[in-house]
């Protein structure tokens, strides 16, 4: 013990104070970004979240507010009220919001994928034969002639029929690859 401390002081300094003031606003932020999340998932998305009856007509009231300041309050206050209830209660509505997000970013990435395969189905003839060695099912009449009614059409700037029936075909292609995965257990 150093000679400037007196005794008493090192044994405050050992007590427990609970979280500190900066963990407590990194609590009630992520609880307010919860909050903001929740107003903003649609009707049927909240009706299967389980939350408690209050915080439900609170988020009621925050929709109902246009003004953008007076909006923000009311989320400060549906935050303090979630802020009430134990953690526990909101646990599986993280998990599930967690969730979903992960699964959107898969969604998203999966479409970023086959709009790139259809960008380059319309620039190279190579990828069109890569997609049937691989896809010996798909319809190869069909494909060559969607590509080649979008390619037409993006030269004559007209409406993008073809280039949106060749992304469906894709997606359909994808899917019955995804089911292909699934019967056989991979």
């Amino acid at each position: 013990m150093s000679p400037s401390r007196s005794r008493n002081q090192t044994e405050l300094d050992e007590q427990d104070y609970g979280p500190s003031r900066t963990q407590q606003r990194r609590e009630a932020l992520a609880v307010l970004a919860l909050a903001t999340q929740l107003v903003e998932l649609p009707p049927s998305r909240l009706a299967r979240l389980e939350l408690p009856e209050d915080v439900l007509e609170e988020i009621a009231n925050v929709r109902r507010i246009s003004s953008h300041i007076a909006r923000k309050r009311q989320l400060g206050f549906l935050a303090k009220k979630m802020r009430r209830h134990d953690e526990a209660v909101f646990d599986s509505v993280r998990a599930e919001l967690g969730e979903n997000r992960e699964r959107q970013r898969q969604e998203t990435a999966a479409m970023h994928r086959l709009e790139t395969l259809r960008e380059r189905l319309l620039e190279d003839d190579e990828a069109a034969a890569t997609l049937i060695a691989e896809h010996p099912s798909v319809d190869r009449q069909h494909l060559r002639s969607l590509v080649r009614q979008a390619r037409s059409e993006r030269a004559a700037n007209k409406p993008p029929r073809a280039y949106r029936e060749i992304f469906q075909l894709l997606k359909e292609l994808q899917q019955d690859e995804g089911e292909g995965d699934e019967e056989t257990g991979d």
